[in-house]
């Protein structure tokens, strides 16, 4: 049993009378007086040292938040030099590596890519696709000077814009950059001539024929110019 509990078995209970009227006298009691909330405890002002301290700490931590990003953006620009130059190292050790590749391709329509040579042939084309080397040009793909070299021109009917007839040389890329433009022979309709709609179809035909031999013939001289060169 707790103290206040054996004092209130001893003196009996304690009442208190909370009422504003005196039952005696019947007059307004006076409030009694509250006890004074306590004083919150002052804070002491803070020391010159420790002020001294914080902002010492302030501006440590904008030196240290400066130097990563410094550091970050210095690794980044390694980084993208770094990939820069082997790509550029790739793209010149394929650039020297065209030649071979129109040789094989040569030997490949003329049915001479055979034996031994054929898988040393197709392993080189596969590394050089590993590296990114792709191929293009298509007969009758749409003349584009970004991307093709236009060595012959003539004009044809039946074309509804300047059209690669024939691809002398394949075009070599890696990924948008072009190494080597295809270099085409180029025909468009002939300005002078009716429209296609107003040709008779065995024109047509003709037409195309004579273009053909014509295109044949320019190569074959530029072969010879070139074979007397080399002589």
């Amino acid at each position: 049993m707790s103290e206040s509990e054996r004092e209130e078995q001893q003196h009996g209970p304690t009442i208190r009378d909370k009422r504003r009227i005196d039952p005696d006298t019947y007059q307004l009691r006076e409030p009694q007086e509250t006890a004074a909330p306590a004083a919150e405890p002052l804070i002491p002002p803070e020391a010159p040292e420790v002020a001294e301290l914080r902002a010492g700490l302030a501006e440590r931590t904008a030196d240290l938040q400066r130097l990563q990003a410094e550091y970050i953006n210095y690794k980044r620009r390694v980084d993208r030099d770094r990939e820069v130059v082997r790509t550029s190292g790739i793209e010149s050790v394929l650039k020297d590596f065209l030649s071979v590749l129109d040789d094989i391709s040569s030997a490949r329509e003329h049915g001479e890519l055979s034996g031994g040579f054929k898988a040393v042939a197709e392993e080189l084309e596969r590394v050089s696709a590993k590296y990114g080397l792709e191929s293009y040009g298509t007969k009758g793909d749409p003349f584009n000077p970004h991307i093709h070299e236009a060595l012959l021109h003539a004009h044809a009917e039946g074309l509804d814009g300047p059209t690669c007839v024939e691809i002398l040389q394949p075009g070599y890329r890696i990924k948008d950059k072009i190494l080597r433009p295809a270099r085409v022979a180029v025909a468009e309709p002939d300005p002078d001539r009716p429209a296609a709609d107003d040709v008779p179809a065995d024109d047509v035909i003709v037409d195309a024929v004579l273009v053909d031999d014509a295109l044949a013939d320019e190569a074959g001289g530029e072969d010879a110019g070139t074979g007397a060169q080399e002589q």
